[in-house]
This record gives structure tokens, C-alpha cells and sequence, in this order.
């Protein structure tokens, strides 16, 4: 139970850390594939590829804990 605790604080701290410097990251939601639709009064963004990219390294992060585990 414990390691599972501090293994959910860690992933906790790094949400946080991209979360306040998600302006920062120079390529993150500017990648090839994000959809940007910008008109007068009608702004649309889809950030499929940012989406796709980090469900991959939160995949990774998860498999590398359950193996870890083993």
C-alpha cells in the first residue's frame, strides 16, 4: 500500500508540473496534426496529436510501474 501511495504522489507532482508549465513547453499543443480553426468571432483547437502523444508516455509511465511491480 505504501508504494502505491508514493507512486501516486509522484505521478500526482509531475500532473502539476506540466499542468503549470504547460505555456512553457515550446512544441506541446503545436504539434502536426493539432487542429486550429480560428474566424472572426469563432475559435476551435483539437490537439489531437499533443492527445494521442501524451496517452502514449502515460501508457509507457504505467507499464514501466506495472513491471516494476512484478
Amino acid at each position: 500500500m505504501g508504494k502505491f501511495l508514493i507512486i501516486t504522489g509522484i505521478v500526482l507532482l509531475l500532473i502539476g508540473i506540466i499542468i503549470q508549465y504547460y505555456g512553457r513547453i515550446p512544441f506541446l499543443g503545436k504539434l502536426p496534426g493539432d487542429i486550429r480553426i480560428e474566424r472572426e468571432n469563432f475559435k476551435f483547437y483539437f490537439p489531437i496529436t499533443t492527445s494521442i502523444l501524451i496517452s502514449v508516455i502515460i501508457s509507457l509511465i504505467l507499464l514501466l510501474i506495472q513491471k516494476a511491480k512484478q
